[in-house]
């Protein structure tokens, strides 16, 4: 049913409970797991010319240790891999890889928000991928939301 499943992340620890799901989810199937981080260039915009390179640099050290816990577990399972790191809007590139890419399934995780936290922050990636992903969308909601 799923040859391929992406599951993007953003080195949250969000990531442990995702991939509780998804390596099964795969391993099921038999799928690539495909990991995904995504620089966000609205925050290298934000710093300014002359920090931004250093900061694109600090969040592509993060997005290849992301990706390599990712890659860690399905690999530990048994399972084929495919990474990536890209630059732009999250949740666009997120949809844009999965429809480049054949994605079968998304599994992305997020921490709870309070209706106030979601206003101010304009919604989340995972809310945009589930309300705009051509493929089927399983959201992982960290059990240790609190935070």
């Amino acid at each position: 049913m799923y040859d391929d499943v992406l599951v993007p992340t953003d080195g949250s620890d969000t990531i442990t409970e995702t991939l509780a799901h998804a390596i099964p989810i795969a391993a099921d199937n038999d799928a690539t797991v495909h990991a995904l981080y995504v620089v966000d260039s609205r925050i290298t915009a934000a710093a300014g010319e002359e920090n931004s390179s250093a900061i694109e640099r600090s969040l592509e050290a993060d997005g290849r240790e992301a990706i390599d816990t990712v890659e860690e577990r399905a690999t530990d399972a048994g399972l084929e891999t495919a990474s990536e790191i890209r630059k732009g809007t999250p949740s666009k590139i997120l949809l844009d890889y999965a429809d480049e890419r054949g994605i079968d399934l998304i599994v992305i995780g997020t921490k709870g928000k309070s209706p106030r936290e979601k206003v101010t922050s304009l919604g989340s990636v995972s809310e945009r991928v589930v309300d705009n992903a051509s493929v089927p969308v399983f959201v992982v909601r960290d059990v240790d939301s609190s935070d």
